[in-house]
C-alpha cells in the first residue's frame, strides 16, 4: 500500500519513455546484426539497451545523478563481459569483435535513454548503424588492396641454412650484409638440424623494403657453404 501511495505518475511516464526509446533503438541496432547473421542479434541488443536503461533510470531515481553515474561505470564493465561471450577464436582468426562492440554501444544507447536523453540516444544509434553499414565498403576496399611490405609493421627474420664448418664465418657475414643494407640485427639464433645449421637473424627494423632483403638473401646464397637463404615476417605476439 505504501508503494502505491508513493507512486509518481510523472516519474513513471519518464521511465516508460526511457524503456521505449531504449528497446526500440536497441532493436534497430540489433536488426542490422540479425540481418548479417551474427551471434548477437535483434533481441540481444534490445535487451542490453533496455537493461542499461532500467539500471540508470532506477539509480537516478534513488540517488540522483550521482547514482546514475555510479551505475554507468558498472554497466560499462559488465557489458564488456557479455560482449566477450560473442568473441570466437577460429584458428588464427578472431571473430565477433564488431558484434561485441555493437553490444557495448547498445548499452550506452540504453544509458542515454535511462538518463532522460532520448535525442542523444537516437543520435548514437544512428552513428552505430552508420559505422556497421557505411564503413563496410571502406573495410572491403582496404582488405582487397595489394599488400605493401613497407607499410606493414611486424617482426622480420632472415634465415640462413649453412654447413656446420662455416657457421661462425657465415654468421658474421650475415650480420655484416644486413647492416650494410641498413638493417641492424636485434638478435640471432642457431638451430642445428642433422648436417646443417640454420641461422635466424631477427631484425631491429619493424618495416622493410622487400627488394632490399631479396638482394641480401640472393647475395648470401651465392656464398660457399650457404645452402639456402630466405626472409619472412611474423606479427607481434
Amino acid at each position: 500500500m505504501s508503494s502505491l501511495l508513493n507512486f509518481n505518475a510523472l516519474g513513471f511516464e519518464k521511465t516508460l519513455l526511457a524503456f521505449f526509446v531504449a528497446v526500440t533503438l536497441g532493436a534497430i541496432i540489433g536488426a542490422e546484426r540479425q540481418w548479417r547473421q551474427r551471434n548477437a542479434g535483434l533481441r540481444t541488443n534490445a535487451l542490453v539497451a533496455l537493461g542499461a536503461s532500467a539500471f540508470v533510470d532506477l539509480a537516478t531515481r534513488l540517488n540522483g545523478n550521482l547514482g546514475g553515474v555510479q551505475v554507468l561505470a558498472y554497466i560499462a564493465s559488465g557489458v564488456g563481459f557479455l560482449g566477450a561471450g560473442v568473441i570466437l577464436k577460429d584458428g588464427a582468426n578472431i571473430r565477433g569483435l564488431n558484434t561485441a562492440a555493437t553490444i557495448w554501444c547498445s548499452a550506452v544507447t540504453g544509458g542515454f535513454a535511462g538518463a532522460g536523453l532520448p535525442v542523444e540516444a537516437f543520435a548514437l544509434a544512428l552513428f552505430v548503424l552508420g559505422g556497421n553499414t557505411f564503413l563496410r565498403p571502406l573495410v572491403t576496399l582496404i582488405e582487397r588492396a595489394p599488400i605493401d611490405e613497407r607499410a606493414l609493421e611486424g617482426i622480420y627474420d632472415v634465415r640462413l641454412t649453412v654447413t656446420p664448418s662455416q657457421r661462425d664465418i657465415l654468421r658474421d657475414l650475415l650480420v655484416e650484409k644486413l647492416e650494410a643494407a641498413s638493417y641492424p640485427v636485434r638478435d640471432i639464433e642457431e638451430a642445428e638440424r642433422d648436417d646443417e645449421v640454420e641461422l635466424i637473424a631477427t631484425l631491429a627494423a619493424t618495416s622493410v623494403h622487400p627488394k632490399e632483403l631479396d638482394a641480401v638473401t640472393n647475395d648470401l646464397e651465392r656464398v660457399a657453404g650457404v645452402r639456402h637463404a630466405t626472409w619472412g615476417s611474423r606479427s607481434e605476439d
